[in-house]
C-alpha cells in the first residue's frame, strides 16, 4: 500500500510511505504543531459524540414524565456530570486547543511551536485522563455529585465509591495538560514571532489564544489544588478535614476554590472562539476588522473581569449581601467589553463584500444566538432574579446558549474555514448549509423553550417532573436527538472531503491576509521555505514564504 500525500500529511521516511503501520506510529509520536493539532481535532470529535449521546439519552427520560427509558434513578442523577465533563474537558478545551496548534504558529511565521516534545505531552495526557474519568462506566460505580462535585455530597461517606475517585484524578491529569499547552503557547507567542512582528500586529485569533493561555495558568492550578484536596479528604476521611466542618474545614471553600478556575473556564472556552469568528468574519467580509486594538483590549478586559465575578454562583449560599452586590456589579460589568466585540464585528460586516459561505453563516448564527445567552447571563447576574431560578432550567438554558450557541458555532466556524488548509481541499458546500441550518435551528428548539421551564420553576438534574412540563420537554428532547444526528452531516462532509474534494489553493478563501493563506494547502512540515518577516505595507501582497517576502495588514 502506498501512501500518497502532501505537506505535513506526507510520510517521514521511506518505510512509512508503504507501510501504514509505520505511517500510523510517526503521526501517534509525531512533534510537528500541525499533526498534534489534528490528533486534538479527532479526539476532541470522539467526546463530542459521547458527550451528545450522553445528553440525548438524558433527553430521551425527560421526554415524557415519569420513569422511561432508565429505570435506575442512580443511574440518571450520574449522567448530567458525566455530560458535562465530557463536553467541557474533553471537547470544546481540546477542540480550540487542536485548531491552535495548527494556526498559531503559522500566524506568527513559526516553523513549530516552542516546545515540540512537551506539546505531545500534553496532548497524550488527555486520553488516559479520559479513561479515568469515565472508567465509572466500566466498574458500575459512577459518582453522581456532578460536575461540580461539592462536598459533602463528594466525600467518602456520600460517595464510597472508585469511580468517583478516579473521576478526580481523571480531572487532574485534563489540569497538567492545559498547563503545559499554556505555557507552550505563550513561549511560542513571546519568542517566536516572525521578525518585525509586534504583539499589536498579532491575528486576533492568536491574540485569543494568548489571553486562554494566560487564564489557564492562573485558573487551572486553583482547580488542581481543590482537587487534590478533595482526594487526600477521600483518601484518609479521618485525617484531612478541608472540607468537612467536623474537622474545621468548610464546604463552602471547595465552591470558592471550584468558581475560582470554572467561571474564568467559561471564558477560556469562549474567547478562542472569538477570535476564530474575527478571522472569518474579516475574510467573507473583504474587509479589516473595525477596531483591532479594541478588539484585542477588550478580550484582555473579559479576561480580567472573569477573574473577578466567580461569586455570582454562589449567590444562594448565604453569602453576605453586600458582597453579592459587587459581584451582581462586576458580572453585569462583563456585558461592556463583550459589547465591544459584539458591535465591532456588526460594524466589520456593514458595507462590506460579504459571501455567505459555511464559516460566514457559522459566525453570523453565532453573533445572534450568543447574544441570547448573553442577555440571559444578565438576568442572572441579578442577585433577586438568580435567587428564584437558582437551580432551574433557566441556567440550563443559559449556559447552552454560551457554550453551544457560542463555543460550538465557533468551533464549526473554525474548523470549516481551516478545512482546506489542514486537508489541502475544500469541503462540500451544500453539506456544509445544510449541517449549519440543522444545527442552529435545533440549537433553538432544544434550548430556547428551557427558559421557560426554568422560569415555571422546573428543577435541573431531577429524574422526573411535573406533568405539566411534558410538552416542553418532549419539544427540548426531539430538538435534541436532531441536533445530534445532524453532526453525522459534519463527519461524513470532513471524512469525504479529505478524500475527494476540490483541491485547495494556498489561499484558498482568495482573500485571506494572515500568514497561513500565504503558503500551500497543507503547509510543509515546517510551514515555510523561507523566514517570513513582516513589514507594513499597504495594499501589497507578496508570498510569505519567497526570499524577501513581505506580509503585512493592510493599513496599518
Amino acid at each position: 500500500m502506498e501512501i500518497k500525500a502532501k505537506g505535513y500529511l506526507s510520510p517521514l521516511s521511506e518505510e512509512a510511505k508503504t507501510s501504514l503501520w509505520v505511517y500510523l506510529k510517526e503521526w501517534m509520536c509525531t512533534t510537528d504543531a500541525k499533526r498534534i493539532g489534528v490528533l486534538y481535532l479527532l479526539f476532541a470529535t470522539f467526546m463530542a459524540l459521547w458527550g451528545g449521546l450522553l445528553s440525548v439519552i438524558i433527553r430521551l427520560e425527560l421526554a415524557q414524565h415519569g420513569p422511561d427509558i432508565i429505570t435506575d434513578a442512580s443511574f440518571y442523577n450520574a449522567l448530567p456530570g458525566m455530560h458535562a465533563t465530557a463536553m467541557i474537558f474533553f471537547f470544546i478545551i481540546p477542540a480550540f486547543t487542536g485548531v491552535a496548534n495548527f494556526v498559531v504558529p503559522i500566524q506568527i511565521g513559526a516553523p513549530d511551536m516552542a516546545f515540540p516534545k512537551l506539546n505531545l505531552a500534553a496532548f497524550w495526557i488527555l486520553p488516559p485522563g479520559a479513561l479515568l474519568t469515565f472508567a465509572g462506566f466500566f466498574m458500575n460505580s459512577l459518582p453522581e455529585f456532578g460536575w461540580t462535585a461539592y462536598p459533602p455530597l463528594s466525600n467518602s461517606v456520600y460517595t464510597p465509591i472508585w469511580g468517583a475517585d478516579f473521576w478526580v484524578v481523571g480531572l487532574i491529569l485534563v489540569g497538567v495538560s492545559s498547563t503545559l499547552g499554556a505555557v507552550n503557547f505563550l513561549a511560542t507567542v513571546f519568542n517566536m514571532r516572525c521578525k518585525g512582528m509586534k504583539m499589536f500586529q498579532l491575528p486576533l485569533f492568536t491574540w485569543a489564544m494568548t489571553v486562554t493561555s494566560f487564564l489557564i495558568l492562573a485558573a487551572t492550578p486553583v482547580l488542581t489544588s481543590a482537587l487534590i484536596m478533595l482526594t487526600f479528604e477521600r483518601m484518609f476521611p479521618g485525617v484531612f478535614y478541608f472540607f468537612n466542618p467536623a474537622g474545621g474545614g468548610d464546604p463552602i471553600l471547595y465552591q470558592h476554590l471550584f468558581w475560582f478556575y470554572s467561571h474564568p473556564a467559561v471564558y477560556i472556552m469562549i474567547l478562542p472562539g472569538f477570535g476564530m469568528v474575527s478571522e472569518v468574519i474579516q475574510v467573507f467580509s473583504r474587509k479589516h476588522i473595525f477596531g483591532y486594538v479594541l478588539m484585542v483590549w477588550s478580550m484582555i478586559a473579559i479576561a480580567v473581569l472573569g477573574f473577578l465575578v466567580w461569586a455570582h454562583h454562589m449567590f444562594a449560599t448565604g453569602i453576605a449581601l453586600n458582597v453579592r452586590v459587587g459581584f451582581m456589579f462586576l458580572t453585569m460589568l462583563i456585558a461592556v467589553p463583550t459589547g465591544i466585540k459584539i458591535f465591532s464585528w456588526l460594524a466589520t460586516i456593514w458595507g462590506g463584500s460579504i459571501k455567505f459561505d459555511t464559516p460566514m453563516l457559522y459566525a453570523t448564527g453565532f453573533l445572534a444566538m450568543f447574544t441570547i445567552g448573553g442577555l440571559s447571563g444578565v438576568v442572572v447576574a441579578s442577585v433577586p432574579v438568580d435567587i428564584q431560578l437558582h437551580d432551574t432550567y433557566y441556567v440550563v438554558a443559559h449556559i447552552h446558549y454560551v457554550l453551544v450557541a457560542g463555543s460550538l458555532m465557533t468551533a464549526f466556524a473554525g474548523v470549516y474555514f481551516w478545512f482546506p488548509k489542514i486537508t489541502g481541499r475544500f469541503y462540500n458546500e451544500t453539506l456544509g448549509k445544510i449541517h449549519f441550518w440543522l444545527t442552529a435551528i435545533f440549537i433553538n428548539v432544544t434550548f430556547f423553550i428551557q427558559h421557560w421551564l426554568g422560569m415555571k420553576g422546573m428543577p435541573r438534574r431531577y429524574y422526573d417532573y411535573d406533568p405539566a412540563f411534558e410538552m416542553a420537554n418532549l419539544i427540548s428532547s426531539v430538538g435534541s436527538v436532531v441536533l445530534f444526528l445532524a453532526q453525522f452531516i459534519f463527519i461524513a462532509n470532513m471524512l469525504y472531503s479529505w478524500r475527494k474534494g476540490k483541491v485547495a489553493e494556498g489561499n484558498a478563501w482568495g482573500d485571506g491576509f494572515t500568514l497561513e493563506w500565504q503558503i500551500t494547502s497543507p503547509p510543509d512540515h515546517h510551514n515555510f521555505h523561507h523566514p517570513p518577516y513582516w513589514k507594513p505595507i499597504i495594499r501589497q501582497h507578496v508570498a510569505a514564504d519567497q526570499p524577501g517576502g513581505v506580509w503585512h495588514r493592510n493599513g496599518d
